[in-house]
């Protein structure tokens, strides 16, 4: 297990152990009236006031957390072993076990919990004894459904099957296997029952029907102090600022448990050695600074799930440029905005690694991808217009991508903002700095982005059609600056593009997608000299020749991703199709050391000699 967050756990232990400890602290009775001082202030014996009939606010206060917390805790406590056993139970074993226990946490559910609580407490009569097994009731069903849900999500993966065919038993395979797979989202659970009980005992004593008085409780006193707070609020603060910050606190620990008994995430330490081992067949080849494997993105549409990126892999080391090419539809950029977690709401990664060095990306929170984006590993997007603010001038852009990763002055950082522009071609680049987005063409536009892009020198840099907007002259001097910066410091490029003149000029390796998938993968000499799928032929037959005559079209358009066709994805405009083409979707196989292909008659395509290859 990781190490926890010490910051959430040491709040709720302070409160926690202040509600221990509060008979040996040689505090005032909290139930000892004193009417001639009623409503006093603070002072040496009575550190925070005095309520309405005279009693020691800060005594009630911490006799208070030990009746809420102790309530919110043994609550919890049953509901979470009783309604993660019987939603275990439920998904694992299915049939009439599946229907009792989700049909009875559904007629639960049909209840609010304010007025099943009610109800209760009314029937049965208030006090601390009636509250427990009332908000263990309130709470089991929400116990029930999650665990539900997490053990349909795992009860058919292959490590429990794998349980199964070993003869293990059921309520082993239950135990030992599938309920440490759905800790998070019960622990999650655990902290939103906690926090709410206490919040709902508080009510319920609010409004006479939870602890009994003259017994401390924050609900009670919130009551109390209510009739109070013209003359003076400090009785009324005090309740309420010892609840919200318990609320805060609890909900604060149990997520920090939670990452750090997860069995999906992976401490920093351990992922040089377990993700291989978790991962086989992760493309790790020595020093690579980006490792994608895998990688599947999943839109949920009211028809069901559809996958525009499906198992792609390829990887990128320090100082080699990558070109991943292919028609508009293909899921080029998608996979770019996966590796950098921007992808739209509507979608998400659904299977798959992305590793950066050590860290794993796709299981990072976002606070530790903003530091990285940016800073070590940054975008160059493919809209300028749609990715500048305008409303902000385009130094001042610039400025904030520098200091939001470097301690600099905003006078240093402007300094090297206009030094960057200048360094991407833009002419008299102090003038500039002070334009708006609106004011510059599509081609400068362009080039502030780069600027932006390697504003902080990126071990590794993402370039989404960078060049698209410009002329030849400045693409030119584009790709010499992206030369330069891969010269001096290392770094990695992805090259997203269709411009296959420029694969060719700068690209070490090339991947070729179509249809969301990897086509074909290997070095770039090799690619355009014996292509070993038909897609990347029509690709290199689309471009236009160097002798000027008219470049070939491909027939057809890229197919949607809930239109895919049975077989081969690139079947139904293939000219060298065959029937068993449209029979199933073909696997990538390796063709040569390095040099990978997605059709099954890349054999036939090898033999051919270099000038014909898959054209055939």
């Amino acid at each position: 297990m990781r190490r926890i967050n010490p910051i959430p756990l040491a709040a709720v232990g302070i409160i926690a152990l202040l509600a221990l400890l509060v008979p040996y602290l040689g505090l005032p009775d909290p139930v000892r009236i004193d009417v001639p001082n009623r409503l006093a202030g603070p002072s040496w014996q009575h550190l925070l006031g005095q309520d309405e009939v005279g009693r020691d606010i800060l005594s009630r206060l911490l006799w208070g957390a030990r009746s809420s917390l102790t309530v919110a805790l043994l609550s919890a406590t049953i509901a979470c072993v009783i309604g993660t056993a019987l939603g275990v139970m439920g998904g694992f074993l299915g049939g009439v076990v599946d229907l009792l226990t989700i049909r009875a946490a559904d007629i639960v559910l049909c209840f609010p919990p304010l007025l099943l609580a009610l109800l209760v407490v009314t029937l049965l009569g208030p006090g601390a004894a009636t509250l427990i097994p009332v908000l263990a009731l309130v709470y089991l069903p929400g116990f029930v459904r999650v665990a539900y849900a997490g053990v349909l999500s795992v009860r058919h993966q292959e490590y429990v099957e794998a349980q199964r065919a070993l003869g293990v038993g059921k309520l082993r395979i239950m135990l030992r296997t599938v309920l440490p797979n759905i800790g998070g989202p019960v622990l999650v659970q655990f902290s939103l029952a906690m926090a709410s009980a206490v919040v709902l005992e508080s009510g319920l004593s609010f409004l006479g029907l939870g602890v009994v008085p003259p017994s401390p409780s924050w609900g009670l006193m919130i009551g109390a102090a209510r009739s109070t707070m013209a003359q003076t609020p400090l009785p009324l603060l005090w309740p309420c600022l010892a609840l919200t910050l318990t609320v805060l606190s609890m909900n604060a620990l149990c997520d920090a448990v939670r990452a750090a008994v997860d069995p999906h995430g992976v401490p920093p330490r351990q992922r040089r050695w377990l993700l291989p081992a978790l991962l086989p067949g992760l493309p790790f080849r020595a020093g690579a600074s980006l490792a994608v494997r895998d990688l599947t993105v999943a839109i949920d549409t009211p028809a069901g799930a559809v996958r525009p990126v499906r198992s792609v892999s390829w990887s990128v080391a320090p100082g080699e440029t990558l070109a991943i090419v292919g028609e508009s539809g293909s899921g080029k950029s998608l996979t770019g905005l996966a590796v950098l977690g921007l992808l739209p709401l509507v979608a998400r990664p659904e299977e798959g690694a992305v590793l950066f060095g050590e860290r794993e990306l796709l299981r990072m929170d976002e606070a530790a991808l903003r530091r990285l984006r940016g800073a070590e590993l940054a975008m160059i997007f493919q809209d300028p217009m749609s990715s500048l603010n305008p409303v902000h001038r385009i130094g001042t852009q610039i400025v904030e991508a520098i200091r939001a990763h470097r301690p600099l002055s905003r006078r240093s950082a402007w300094q090297e903002a206009v030094a960057l522009l200048a360094r991407v071609g833009i002419p008299d680049a102090a003038r500039r700095a002070r334009s708006f987005p609106h004011e510059l063409s599509g081609g400068m536009r362009q080039r502030a982005m780069i600027a932006m892009a390697i504003a902080n020198r990126p071990t590794l840099l993402i370039a989404d059609e960078p060049t698209t907007a410009l002329d030849v002259t400045i693409q030119a001097q584009v790709l010499e600056l992206l030369a330069e910066l891969k010269a001096e410091n290392g770094m990695g490029l992805v090259f997203i593009t269709h411009a296959l003149p420029v694969v060719a000029e700068i690209a070490d390796r090339v991947v070729v997608m179509y249809a969301g998938e990897v086509v074909e993968h290997g070095p770039v000499a090799e690619i355009f000299t014996r292509p070993l799928h038909p897609y990347t032929a029509a690709l290199l037959r689309s471009a236009p020749p160097e002798d000027g005559s008219l470049p070939q079209a491909i027939p057809g358009t890229v197919p949607l991703p809930q239109h895919l066709p049975a077989g081969c994805a690139f079947a139904p405009r293939c000219v060298s199709r065959r029937d068993a083409c449209e029979a199933a979707p073909p696997p990538l196989e390796q063709a040569a050391p390095g040099h990978d292909t997605r059709c099954i008659r890349w054999r036939e395509w090898q033999r051919l000699p270099v000038t014909q290859g898959a054209e055939a």
